[in-house]
């Protein structure tokens, strides 16, 4: 950073702060979720195992190749088969037209203009009405 040695302290120190004391306010909401019971957890995981399933079976039975996660809840699918050539940017903007669902191309997250270039990222943090919708639309969309 370059800037008035004034702005310069200030911002080093902030940063120190920041860096060394993990964001003291946050620390108690830590707190607060350490202390609840491990049913608390095991329901969110259920529910988001859920609505995974919901959604990858969907992607699946719309022609997707589904890498199912493991621990987020982003589903990345491969586009290869389902459209050939196409490329994962090319594919997000005309699918909200084509299916009324959006997705994120999981090229936007790499360094190398061609890596992860025919793969989308689809999230499943919905209510599962919404990801039942999403597949269908899906399913109608690529049904070929």
């Amino acid at each position: 950073m370059t800037g008035s040695r004034e702005l310069v302290a200030a911002v080093r120190t902030t940063k120190q702060f920041l860096t060394y004391v993990a964001s003291g306010p946050c620390q108690y909401a830590v707190a607060e979720a350490l202390a609840l019971p491990d049913t608390y957890y095991t329901g969110i995981r259920d529910d988001l195992m859920a609505k995974r399933d919901i959604l990858a079976e969907g992607l699946r039975d719309a022609g997707f190749t589904v890498h199912e996660p493991q621990g987020t809840y982003f589903t990345t699918t491969d586009i290869a088969r389902l459209a050939p050539g196409e490329d994962a940017l090319a594919f997000c903007r005309t699918l909200p037209e084509r299916a009324g669902v959006v997705a994120a191309p999981n090229s936007a997250f790499y360094d190398h203009p061609t890596a992860g270039r025919t793969q989308v990222r689809f999230a499943f943090c919905k209510r599962e009405d919404v990801l039942t919708d999403a597949a269908q639309r899906l399913r109608k969309a690529f049904d070929s």
